[in-house]
């Protein structure tokens, strides 16, 4: 049947336009989506050719990646249900992720609507709840993960390197859980948008070492962004036992020489994609009103007016955190 998309047609071109999802089969959920959440870094990265796949660098002889349907969250009132469905009713208002589309260079589609999408990929929203505020619900909930990794104590210091949506949302979870949280950042917009708690730290007018200045460690460092350069400007500031929580897509240079974490016994995680578990509790910390979205939300555009919206976040002079496409 046919849908509307934002489709990356080639590299650095976005269309609006007509496209292919396949008939719901008895396990799948349709949606009819109002908002949906553009993952700036992930999808960005693509429409530049930089990633062949989610996780793998595009390399010289691969297959370009267009067309296709990018990102992977937005939310919506569910118009039909597969027959062996359980647990949600048509006009229920949901979120869903990764949907299903035809005759692109990806089977999987995130700015799609109506959106046929598998059940164990759709939540239920609570009825008092603000839809918009959970249209980027797997993005914060890789947030919600990278400050769920580490062993965290009341007090410790957790350094968040990046000021975007994730770095947001990683120090959200950092302040909930009890530590003293720094986020290292370069865009004076965005670091005004940190939760009350957090301290944020301009590096272009101060140097990492003068932040840290006073602090008798830091207990976990979160890089959001793959600056490995600014890793090895805190890691002498790290304590024994630290943690590093690795999350920005490093490309082809996130090379990390183990052994010199070794002295410090610096454990490494690297979190990476979504499980139901996390999905659960993102929505909770939300509906808790500990994780806030709808605050870092900076630009609206209407779905077919989506090549403008990337025409701005392409534009590194014009300021933007989170931008929502409406339906």
């Amino acid at each position: 049947m046919e849908a509307k998309g934002v489709v990356f047609t080639d590299k650095l071109k976005v269309a609006f336009q007509t496209v292919l999802v396949p008939e719901p089969d008895s396990g799948q959920v349709v949606v009819d989506v109002t908002h949906s959440w553009i993952s700036i870094g992930t999808e960005s990265s693509f429409l530049r050719q930089e990633r062949a796949t989610g996780e793998a660098v595009f390399k010289e002889g691969d297959p370009a990646p267009f067309p296709h349907v990018p990102g992977y969250q937005k939310v919506g009132v569910v118009s039909a249900l597969g027959a062996d469905v359980e647990g949600l009713e048509i006009g229920d208002v949901v979120f869903a992720s990764v949907s299903e589309v035809s005759g692109m260079h990806f089977s999987f589609a995130g700015h799609v609507s109506p959106a046929v999408t598998s059940a164990d990929q759709v939540w239920k929203l609570p009825k008092v709840a603000s839809p918009i505020a959970y249209s980027g619900l797997v993005l914060t909930q890789v947030g919600y993960n990278c400050g769920m990794r580490a062993p965290v104590k009341p007090g410790d210091v957790a350094v968040v390197i990046g000021d975007g949506l994730v770095g947001q949302w990683s120090a959200q979870t950092l302040l909930h859980r009890g530590a003293e949280v720094i986020v290292l950042g370069r865009h004076r917009e965005r670091l005004s948008l940190l939760a009350p708690g957090i301290r944020g730290i301009n590096t272009k007018e101060i140097s990492v070492a003068d932040a840290l200045q006073g602090y008798e460690g830091v207990h976990v460092v979160v890089d959001t962004v793959g600056a490995m350069n600014t890793f090895a400007e805190l890691q002498p500031f790290m304590t024994h036992n630290s943690h590093l929580v690795s999350a920005g897509f490093l490309g082809s240079s996130g090379v990390v020489d183990i052994q010199t974490l070794r002295a410090q016994e610096i454990t490494l995680h690297c979190p990476s994609g979504w499980t139901k578990e996390r999905m659960d509790a993102t929505l909770k910390g939300i509906e808790e009103g500990w994780l806030t979205t709808e605050n870092l939300i900076t630009h609206q555009y209407p779905a077919d007016e989506a090549e403008t919206a990337w025409e701005v976040i392409l534009d590194k002079s014009q300021p933007c955190l989170g931008v929502v496409l409406n339906w």
